[in-house]
C-alpha cells in the first residue's frame, strides 16, 4: 500500500514508519517538525517527506495514497492546556480538513489515532468498552471526541474511517517522550534511584506499548473495509489496566537500586478509568498485541542505558513536548497559534 502518515516524526510515528516499511508499504510522511531536534536515536525516514502544517493540507497532498494514518496533533493533556482554542484548531478542526481532503482525493481508508482519554473520569469499578459514555476532562480528550464525530459524518461507501482509541502509550521510540507515565517512572528510577509518583498512586490507567499501537494501525489498514468501517476500537490488552502504584512497584523491582517516592502534595488524579479491549482483541483482524508493562520497563531501561541518557536531557525540553513548544514560543520561532514564524522547506 501507499500509506500517508501525518505526524511521522513523532513518538508513535517514528516507530510506525519502520513497521510500515518492513511490511513492504510505501510511506509518505507529513509533519510540521515541532520536535525535529528531539531524537534519542536515529529516526526511520519515510520514502517521501512533506514539511507542512496539517491545517494547510489539501487533496493534492494525498494524491495516489491508498490509506491515511492520522497521528499528528498536540499529543497530551498539558500541551492542550497551553491554548485550548489552538488545541481544538489543530486536533479537531484540522482533522476535519484532513478527512475531507483525503476523501476528495479518493483515499479509501482513514485510520485516526484517537485516545482512551475520551472516557476521562470514570468509576474504577467500571470497565469501559466502546459504547461507554464519553467524559473527557481536558481539551485534548474533548478534541478526540469531536474528531471522531466529524469523521463519522464523512463515512460512506468510498471512505472508511477507523478510530483507534489508544490506551496510554509507553515504550522505547527514537523520538522519546519523557512525559508519558511509564517512560517517566523508569527514567527517574534509572537516573536518580527514585520511582517518582506524582499523584497518590491510586488512579487507574490502561497502558499499551507503542509497538502494539503500530500493530493495530497495520491491522486497521490491511483489514477489509467492511470489517472496520466507521468503527472504534479500544487499543491495548484487557490485562494491561494498572493502578499507578502497581506500575511503580514493577519499576522498583526491575530497575536496580530504586525505591518508590511520592511527590509532596500529590493527590488523586481526575483521569481514572479502566478499559475493555475485547473488541480489538477479537474483531480487528490481524491485531495481536505482544507487550506487557514489565517487559516494556525492561526495554526502556536497556534503551536508556544504551543511549547514555542524562537527567539534564530527561527533564529538559528535548524529551518533554510541552517544554519544547514553550521554547519555540519564547524564541518567537512559533506564533501564538503555533504556526512557524519563518518559512520551512515544504518537501524533500
Amino acid at each position: 500500500m501507499r500509506v500517508f502518515v501525518t505526524g511521522h516524526d513523532g513518538y508513535i510515528g517514528a516507530v510506525l514508519v519502520g513497521f510500515l516499511k518492513e511490511r513492504g508499504h510505501q510511506v509518505t510522511g507529513l509533519d510540521t517538525f515541532y520536535f525535529e531536534e528531539c531524537a534519542l536515536s536515529d529516526v526511520p525516514r519515510p520514502d517521501r517527506v512533506i514539511r507542512k502544517d496539517i491545517r494547510s493540507v489539501t487533496a493534492a497532498d494525498f494524491d495516489g495514497a491508498d490509506g491515511v494514518v492520522h497521528l499528528a496533533g498536540l499529543s497530551n493533556d498539558p500541551m492542550g492546556d497551553i491554548n485550548p482554542a489552538c488545541t481544538y484548531d489543530i486536533n479537531a478542526d484540522a482533522t476535519v480538513i484532513l478527512g475531507r481532503a483525503a476523501k476528495a482525493a479518493g483515499v479509501p481508508k482513514f485510520v485516526f489515532a484517537s485516545s482512551c482519554s475520551i472516557y476521562g473520569a470514570a468509576s474504577p469499578d467500571d470497565v469501559l468498552d466502546e459504547q461507554a459514555e464519553f467524559n473527557p476532562v481536558t481539551p485534548y480528550g474533548e478534541s478526540k471526541v469531536r474528531s471522531e464525530a466529524a469523521l463519522s459524518q464523512l463515512a460512506d461507501a468510498g471512505f472508511s474511517p477507523v478510530y483507534l482509541r489508544n490506551a496510554t502509550a509507553y515504550g522505547a521510540s527514537p523520538k522519546l517522550r519523557a512525559d508519558l507515565m511509564v517512560n517517566s517512572l523508569v527514567g527517574y528510577a534509572y537516573l536518580s534511584g527514585e520511582v517518582l509518583i506524582k499523584s497518590d498512586g491510586t488512579p487507574w490507567r490502561p497502558l499499551v506499548h507503542v509497538e502494539d499501537i503500530c500493530r493495530a494501525v497495520l491491522a486497521a489498514l490491511e483489514a477489509p473495509a467492511g470489517t472496520v468501517h466507521d468503527t472504534a476500537f479500544n487499543i491495548g490488552r484487557s490485562s494491561e489496566n494498572y493502578q499507578v502504584r502497581d506500575v511503580a512497584e514493577h519499576v522498583a523491582r526491575i530497575v536496580p537500586d530504586s525505591r518508590i517516592v511520592y511527590e509532596p502534595g500529590g493527590g488523586p488524579d481526575t483521569r481514572c478509568y479502566r478499559v475493555d479491549f475485547s473488541r480489538a482483541e477479537t474483531g480487528l483482524p490481524g491485531f495481536e498485541p505482544v507487550w506487557t508493562v514489565p517487559a516494556g520497563i525492561e526495554e526502556l531501561l536497556k534503551s536508556y542505558r544504551q543511549s547514555g541518557l542524562r537527567m539534564a536531557d530527561f527533564e529538559g525540553s528535548r524529551f518533554i513536548r510541552l517544554k519544547t513548544l514553550k521554547d519555540h514560543l519564547a524564541q518567537a520561532a512559533l506564533n501564538k497559534d503555533l504556526y512557524w514564524n519563518s518559512p520551512r522547506p515544504q518537501a524533500h
